[in-house]
């Protein structure tokens, strides 16, 4: 017999334009070149872009498990199901790294049962939520950030190392159209309680002392209507003197269009949303005198798209209560973390997300302690200890779909890779179908 002669590997492929959701930036200019049936490089991608894509975990764990032992889908899409109809008070919580498709299937498999609907939000940028819906926002895109953004003060936030590519696609380094030579033509500020990687790359630092960002952006607001303040009072409420501040406001106003970025070292910080709240309201009383807009710095995963679903779906962004068959807002009484530190779910659905980064002792020992199912695309702490627990495609590498930038804007996922695995949609789809055939039975 003839000698058989070996096969050739196929030559690497590229999926161009991919978009990553390694970090709120959402680049979708990444190029990955696929080599093998996996990822295995992703050009242009910041090492956490690099992270996300070529980290993936495997897709061939087992689909589903039930009490930790290995069952099939169906059984587990059924148990799912008995789950949630018996429950009288179900938690859904999670939605961090998945379509906005599944976050809809997601809020309204919530609708069905009759639960609560509560994002990562309420634990990182809640505080901003609640100070956005009592002093509204003046924002932009961040495309206008790019091309037309003079002066970029970056507030309570270090995005050389939470958005590395910020700086070059959106506020520092972009020519834009009004920013004809780019960092030249821009003036940045960096405000924070000590000097980080992206304070080395400001025209001006303020270290500001913890926990007085909120006497900070009142004096800055007092300033903005011309009142005149007394130099020792603002010494010791903010800990920079009165010149320090004076000095940032006449750049304010001469700005032909300024943008504050903030982050949760502003939110999370003491005071919460009533930080949040004094810099949105500095930001709307800026346009009395010039271009001015602010704009939160977002996470990884698609948090902003679970908002903007939840708020198209039920009128707010988190912390939405639908046991009464409709809407209802309180963050604290209603937020997931909450809820099951007070002993109050009775089941839990937790899509994408290990609630071992966003949960207190006793919510993770209460949500142990009752039936929870989850929905992940890797292995964690979280899916090892639930009831059931389905193993799904990744969003944006296995399925496609839509996710949101940190400044609203959908993008779609264009997917590099098969994978044997159903994703997160088809999932709650399928669960939710078997809730209603429960109902249903139960009622006749």
């Amino acid at each position: 017999m003839p000698d058989k002669k070996p096969s050739t590997p196929a030559a690497p492929s590229i999926v161009a334009d991919v978009a990553c959701t390694g970090c709120g930036c959402v680049c979708d200019d990444i190029d990955l070149v696929v080599e093998s049936g996996r990822i295995a490089e992703a050009r242009r991608a910041c090492t956490l872009g690099e992270a996300w894509f070529i980290g993936q975990a495997d897709p061939s764990p087992p689909a589903c498990l039930i009490e930790g032992q290995q069952a099939e889908l169906a059984d587990g899409i059924d148990r799912a199901a008995q789950i949630l109809a018996s429950a009288r008070y179900p938690l859904f919580y999670g939605l961090r790294h998945t379509s906005s498709e599944a976050q809809q299937a997601a809020a309204s498999l919530a609708d069905v049962v009759g639960g609560i609907l509560d994002t990562p939000t309420s634990t990182h940028h809640g505080p901003w939520g609640v100070s956005f819906q009592g002093v509204g926002e003046v924002t932009s895109s961040l495309g206008e950030v790019a091309n037309r953004g003079d002066l970029i003060i970056f507030w309570g936030v270090d995005p050389v190392v939470s958005h590395p590519r910020h700086f070059e696609r959106y506020s520092l380094f972009p020519k834009g159209m009004f920013v004809p030579r780019g960092r030249q033509d821009r003036t940045v500020v960096v405000v924070d309680v000590e000097r980080t990687a992206s304070a080395d790359e400001a025209d001006l630092f303020l270290e500001v002392p913890r926990h007085r960002d909120f006497e900070a952006l009142w004096t800055l607001r007092a300033l903005a209507a011309d009142c005149q303040l007394e130099p020792q009072q603002v010494l010791e409420a903010t800990g920079r003197p009165l010149a320090d501040w004076q000095n940032l406001m006449d750049r304010m106003k001469r700005a032909r269009f300024g943008v504050i970025f903030f982050g949760t070292g502003l939110a999370m910080t003491e005071g919460k949303h009533l930080n949040s709240e004094a810099l949105l309201a500095v930001v709307r009383e800026m346009n009395a005198h010039t271009r001015f807009v602010a704009k939160t710095m977002r996470g990884p995963g698609n948090v902003t798209g679970a908002e903007n679903v939840l708020a198209w779906r039920t009128g707010f962004s988190f912390a939405v209560n639908l046991a009464r068959g409709y809407p209802r807002f309180n963050p604290g009484e209603y937020s997931a973390d909450d809820v099951l530190a007070r002993g109050e779910a009775d089941a839990a659905v937790i899509v994408q997300c290990d609630v071992s980064e966003d949960f207190g002792d006793q919510a993770r020992r209460h949500l142990a302690a009752i039936p929870h199912v989850v929905i992940d695309h890797r292995p964690t702490e979280t899916t090892r200890a639930a009831t059931v627990a389905f193993h799904t495609a990744t969003a944006g590498i296995h399925t496609g779909g839509t996710v949101y930038r940190m400044d609203d804007v959908p993008l779609p996922l264009r997917p590099a890779l098969a994978s044997p695995l159903e994703g997160d949609l088809e999932i709650l789809e399928r669960i939710e179908m078997r809730v209603r055939q429960l109902q249903s039975s139960a009622a006749s």
